[in-house]
């Protein structure tokens, strides 16, 4: 069984940073692709960051190079390191791999 458990979230002002943690149990870590996304309070579940199982990365254009996606297959975890955050980006952020999601850590980012 697949688990996910984020950690790492919290309050920051404006211009901060922060770096998020996902620790994984259940799946082969480096054979997966894996993905953080985020849900801002009354908007949609979207994607922030992905890397997948070869290492290719891709980011969402409203955090490219302000955030690093990043894993370490000996810890299990993926972590997302978060530059120069912005009030927009408070919300739950979440990481997804084989279909499931954990439950979430909240970002607020104060102006």
């Amino acid at each position: 069984q697949v688990q996910l458990v984020e950690s790492g979230g919290g309050l920051v002002q404006a211009g901060g940073s922060l770096r998020l943690s996902c620790a994984a149990s259940g799946i082969i870590f480096g054979l997966n692709g894996m993905a953080w996304y985020r849900q801002a309070p009354e908007k949609q579940r979207e994607l922030v960051a992905a890397i997948a199982s070869g290492g290719t990365i891709s980011y969402a254009d409203s955090v490219k190079g302000r955030f690093t996606i990043s894993r370490d297959n000996a810890k299990n975890t993926m972590y997302l390191q978060m530059n120069s955050l912005k009030p927009e980006d408070t919300a739950v952020y979440y990481c997804r791999a084989m279909g499931t999601w954990g439950k979430g850590t909240l970002v607020t980012v104060s102006s």
